[in-house]
């Protein structure tokens, strides 16, 4: 036997005896209706089974979504493991609240599966990707939606929100050169996509794609390279195969076995600094006695740490909020928006041991 037919709207606005726009409002547009009559019409729905209007055919009828898509290059789980992620999904979530829209994820696709930039139902997408690739950029162009970026430009001259990487990581290495430090250690980011090894003596002019990792080596690049023009002082770079913990410390070992360790290390994330703690407690090397220390980010593990940990500040959850607002204005401006940083001296570094 066949079974019957599903119930539709003008049921619902039959047995309550509304119009079908009264009953749209009631799922819709609550702000129309007064709460009496909107609590009649949704016990009406409920009593014959009416889910409410189909969310396809409103898209198309409105010509919106009311959800903004969050792109990242990352596997999905790296926006709830990674604590800086975490600040920054914070705040892209209190914009999307405050204006009443939807958040879809978009992680990178992975080999074999199709990617859903090209069908994700958003009116917008911030893209959280450092840089984004080339065949997402093209994806992004034939949707012809608004893309805000997210640490990064989309392309050059494309609306994006994000810090001064260079600035901030010359504040951090002025700090050791200021503490008399000379034999210095950097910990990289990995220099290319899906790196699965430690890089070491990579340099400070080592290529990489990366717009943060190229900004902070060049950063590093201007407070170290006058500071070390005369001599008596030296820079190993590493780069790391990954951005946990125990890459920071894996990264760590080739630096304090070095023939002539450094006296400081500076880190690109807290969490590589971390390991670098880790690593170094592990031998008994004195934090920040024999070795000082310096991340990048302020996540809540840092002040946590023992010790606490230098690090740089960034805003991550204002990053997040503000990328979604420009993306939510009426006109998006193709401009930058540069967040400001600030150097937090905690306990991880002090003077080098004569």
């Amino acid at each position: 036997m066949p079974s019957d037919p599903p119930p539709r709207m003008r049921d619902v606005a039959r047995a309550v005896g509304v119009s079908q726009a009264t009953v749209s409002n009631a799922f819709n547009r609550p702000d129309q209706l007064s709460r009496e009559l909107r609590d009649r019409i949704l016990a009406a729905a409920r009593d014959l089974g009416y889910p409410g209007p189909d969310p396809i055919a409103n898209t198309f009828r409105r010509g919106r979504t009311g959800a903004v898509g969050l792109i990242i290059h990352e596997p999905l789980q790296y926006l709830f493991e990674d604590p800086a992620a975490r600040l920054t999904m914070a705040g892209v979530a209190r914009v999307c609240g405050e204006h009443g829209s939807s958040l879809v994820l978009v992680p990178r696709a992975e080999p074999g599966l199709p990617d859903v930039v090209p069908t994700a139902l958003v009116d917008g997408f911030v893209a959280f990707c450092d840089p984004l690739e080339p065949e997402r950029r093209k994806l992004l162009r034939a949707r012809r939606l608004p893309v805000v970026g997210l640490d990064a430009p989309v392309t050059p001259g494309e609306p994006y929100v994000g810090i001064d990487d260079r600035a901030a990581a010359r504040a951090a290495a002025a700090h050791l050169v200021d503490l008399g430090h000379r034999r210095i250690g950097v910990i990289s980011f990995a220099l290319a996509r899906d790196s699965k090894t430690t890089v070491v003596s990579a340099g400070l002019d080592a290529p990489t794609g990366y717009v943060a990792n190229r900004a902070r080596l060049d950063g590093y690049r201007d407070a170290l390279g006058p500071a070390l023009a005369d001599g008596g002082g030296g820079i190993v770079v590493v780069a790391a195969r990954g951005v946990e913990e125990a890459d920071g410390a894996a990264a760590a070992v080739p630096l304090l076995e070095h023939a002539e360790p450094p006296t400081a290390i500076l880190a690109m994330s807290d969490r590589l600094a971390l390991g670098v703690i880790a690593e170094a407690t592990r031998r008994g090397i004195d934090v920040p006695g024999d070795l000082s220390v310096v991340g990048f980010d302020d996540v809540p593990a840092a002040v946590a740490a023992s010790p606490a940990l230098t690090t740089v500040r960034q805003p991550h959850a204002r990053k997040g909020a503000e990328a979604v607002r420009m993306l939510l204005r009426p006109a998006p401006t193709r401009t930058a928006l540069i967040l400001p940083t600030e150097i937090v001296v905690r306990a991880s570094t002090a003077p080098p041991k004569t």
